[in-house]
């Protein structure tokens, strides 16, 4: 099952977004939770929930949530596809003018969300929670969490104190305009830089997780490394490759000519043998990685071009789709 971002506008005023794996303990009483909190907004709203392929009982307590509750829908994955994968769906099937994103783990305060509200209607395109003061292990959260936020900010040039929050606020518009694969979803604030955004930071409040497991663990760490290398490749270089590869290939071609000529100089004018020589080899080598280099950045172009002229492919499938 498909849906064209374009086919959507907004037609409500707020959505909320949750993807959701595994929280049956967690889902009802955060759903009152968010219920408290929107009622005292008076906004025309809806809470997506998407469920990614739970294998307990959360999207049998969603579904009879979502008879009780008409502003609730409910978007079922055939399995699991990841945190980014219903995060992007979320995106997809919300119909507000303002789209906020929360875990479903209780650790991110709904009632925060009229303070990211607040902050979109002053003007901001992108409002993104900071967790001052977090409620996790220091070595094993905390302290790789401080680490990545600096390294992911100094690369982007997107200074925030925390991109792992999931609490965030997007305008309809750009949140549409997001497109998210692998474990992109905490690199958002940077995707969404790249089409230029006004980007503000609240405080938020976190809380100790109180029912369920955690999904995080140490492993993600070395995930988050390769997404943001290639965040600095789509940031910098989506749009000209062959300035990345070429660049690296002139550099190598370069220094394999300037060798060759070294070479050649003391060949001809020292009558010295270079046939038996290290220095040749590499003379050699270093000129045709640098050919490969350039080829490949051609190649890059090419397929460029095809990435932006060719129709969206869902990182997801649907299942069913529970919406009154």
């Amino acid at each position: 099952m498909k849906t064209s971002k374009q086919e959507l506008i907004p037609e409500l005023d707020l959505s909320v977004v949750l993807p959701v794996y595994n929280e049956q303990d967690n889902i009802v009483e955060l759903h009152s939770e968010i219920t408290a909190a929107l009622d005292t907004m008076g906004l025309k709203s809806e809470v997506i929930y998407v469920d990614d392929g739970s294998s307990d009982e959360t999207l049998i307590r969603l579904k009879k949530l979502h008879q009780a509750d008409d502003r609730i829908v409910v978007v079922e994955f055939r399995r699991n596809f990841g945190q980014t994968a219903a995060m992007s769906a979320g995106f997809d099937f919300a119909r507000g003018k303002v789209i906020v994103t929360m875990d479903a783990d209780r650790q991110n305060d709904p009632a925060d969300i009229p303070k990211l509200i607040e902050k979109i209607d002053e003007g901001y395109d992108l409002v993104s929670g900071w967790r001052f003061d977090r409620k996790d292990g220091y070595w094993l959260r905390l302290f790789p969490s401080k680490i990545a936020n600096k390294l992911i900010s100094y690369i982007t040039h997107v200074n925030l104190h925390d991109y792992g929050c999931s609490l965030k606020a997007f305008r309809f518009d750009v949140a549409k305009q997001i497109s998210l694969y692998g474990e992109m979803h905490r690199f958002i604030p940077a995707i969404a830089s790249w089409i230029g955004v006004n980007i503000a930071e609240v405080k938020v409040n976190h809380r100790a997780r109180t029912a369920g497991e955690s999904k995080y663990g140490i492993s993600r760490t070395f995930r988050v490394i390769l997404d943001l290398i290639t965040v600095k490749f789509l940031l910098s270089y989506s749009s000209k490759p062959l300035q990345f590869f070429g660049s690296i290939g002139m550099a190598s071609s370069a220094l394999g000519v300037f060798i060759g000529f070294y070479l050649t100089i003391q060949k001809f004018m020292y009558d010295q043998a270079i046939s038996d020589r290290p220095l040749l080899l590499l003379c050699i080598l270093l000129v045709f990685i640098g050919l490969q280099f350039i080829t490949v950045g051609l190649l890059a172009e090419l397929m460029t071009r095809t990435y932006h002229e060719a129709q969206d492919k869902p990182i997801y499938n649907v299942r069913n789709l529970y919406r009154k």
